[in-house]
């Protein structure tokens, strides 16, 4: 009896051992398991595949095996996306250069777009000091942009001089501080201007000059037949003039959108502006029931600039808005972190379309049936004369808001 006992004991102390013996090498498996797919998956294998024909082991391969195809998936994911997004970059006319802002004495650079390296003539840009190549301006420009202010600066590529207009903004991408640094040709931009502009031209030329023409030749058939009575020849020589008046005007508009004065620069507080271009609006506001209020986000808001030009850029935007059907006109003005006094006019009236918000600075460009098209073209001479800008940051059912920055 007593040596079964002994061999009861000693066959439960060996299973216990063979227990615990399979549970720490289990564990010591399941570790290794683990720390190897961790090591794999951080250097972006996705390659490996436990066995899963062992019943002991299945459960735990096959879990593995499912994180393995959920991570693969989700990186597949994310290089569609970046393909996606690189694509996208390189199919726009804008150099995007990104720079890694914590090793900024270094110049390294995290990305850089065709465009990019078209303008400044490099099959690849890795390092702001390969500018230096290009121009010293040009990698000094590249390391001093900053503060949403635009630079300007010349260069000379294989072909002929090149002018670029560089802005910056700062941002972070995987847990570093980055500056995105955006740029333009400004000759081609201009380019691209003029075009419009003359397409304009062309457009509005002919069409008052076109039925001036026509009915001229008829009126001048028709005396020449003898077939035109007074009344036809008053009405035709009438038309030719209120057509001719029109087109008079239209020059007039040109002249004056062409000499815009130098602006007379003093002292002031926007709050005495928007004061002012309330009383010029007073009647036109409330003809139209419009509510017009004005906050100031920062303490006494002050302006350097010229009163009357930029009076007449406001006094153009509430205009704009009554014309558009608007009830409520909201400006607000703000110094942000740089420093930059910014006049936002706010307007609840009807949008603009999609396809007009990049002509309406054009200059003669209008979709109003009366319209003159100079209002914001000549806004935007007045602001680039004050080193500053005017642009449409959001129209839609619910608001539409230009903002007016003073750098």
């Amino acid at each position: 009896m007593t040596n079964t006992f002994c061999i009861i004991l000693i066959v439960i102390a060996v299973a216990a051992v063979s227990v615990t013996v399979a549970v720490v090498l289990t564990k010591l498996s399941l570790k290794r398991k683990i720390s190897f797919m961790l090591d794999a998956l951080e250097d972006g294998e996705t390659g490996f595949k436990y066995s899963e024909k062992r019943f002991s082991v299945f459960h735990l391969n096959h879990t593995l095996n499912r994180l393995r195809l959920i991570f693969d998936a989700e990186m597949k994911k994310i290089n569609e996306q970046n393909r996606y997004y690189g694509n996208m970059l390189d199919n726009i006319s804008t150099g995007i250069v990104v720079v890694d802002t914590d090793r900024l004495n270094e110049g390294k650079v995290l990305y850089c777009n065709s465009a990019a390296s078209n303008l400044l003539g490099v099959p690849s840009l890795v390092n702001i000091r390969q500018l230096d190549v290009v121009s010293n301006e040009l990698r000094k420009a590249f390391e001093d942009v900053g503060g949403n202010r635009e630079m300007r600066v010349s260069y000379y590529n294989e072909r002929n001089r090149i002018t670029v207009s560089l802005t910056s903004a700062e941002s972070s991408f995987n847990g570093r501080d980055v500056r995105i640094i955006s740029f333009t040709d400004v000759e081609h931009s201009e380019e691209l201007s003029w075009i419009k502009l003359v397409r304009v031209l062309n457009h509005e030329i002919m069409n008052t000059i076109t039925p001036i023409a026509s009915l001229s030749d008829t009126l001048s058939k028709d005396i020449k037949e003898g077939n035109i009575n007074k009344e036809d020849l008053k009405n035709g020589l009438d038309t030719i003039s209120s057509s001719s008046q029109a087109l008079i005007k239209f020059v007039n508009n040109y002249r004056n959108l062409t000499r815009v004065a130098a602006p007379v620069k003093k002292p002031f507080y926007v709050r005495e502006l928007i004061d002012h271009v309330r009383q010029l609006t007073d009647n036109q506001l409330k003809e139209a029931s419009v509510n017009f209020t004005y906050k100031e986000k920062s303490d006494d808001v002050l302006l350097y600039a010229d009163f009357t030009q930029i009076s007449q850029v406001i006094i153009n935007l509430v205009k704009n808005a009554v014309q558009a059907g608007a009830t409520r006109i909201a400006v607000e003005s703000v110094i942000n972190v740089n420093e930059q006094v910014i006049v936002s006019v706010s307007n609840n009236g009807r949008p603009i379309s999609s396809s007009s918000c990049d002509e309406i600075f054009v200059p003669f460009y209008t979709t109003k049936q009366n319209g003159s098209g100079i209002g914001l073209s000549l806004s935007r001479q007045i602001m680039r004369l004050h080193n500053g800008s005017i642009s449409l940051d959001r129209s839609d059912e619910k608001i539409t808001t230009f903002s007016i920055r003073f750098n």
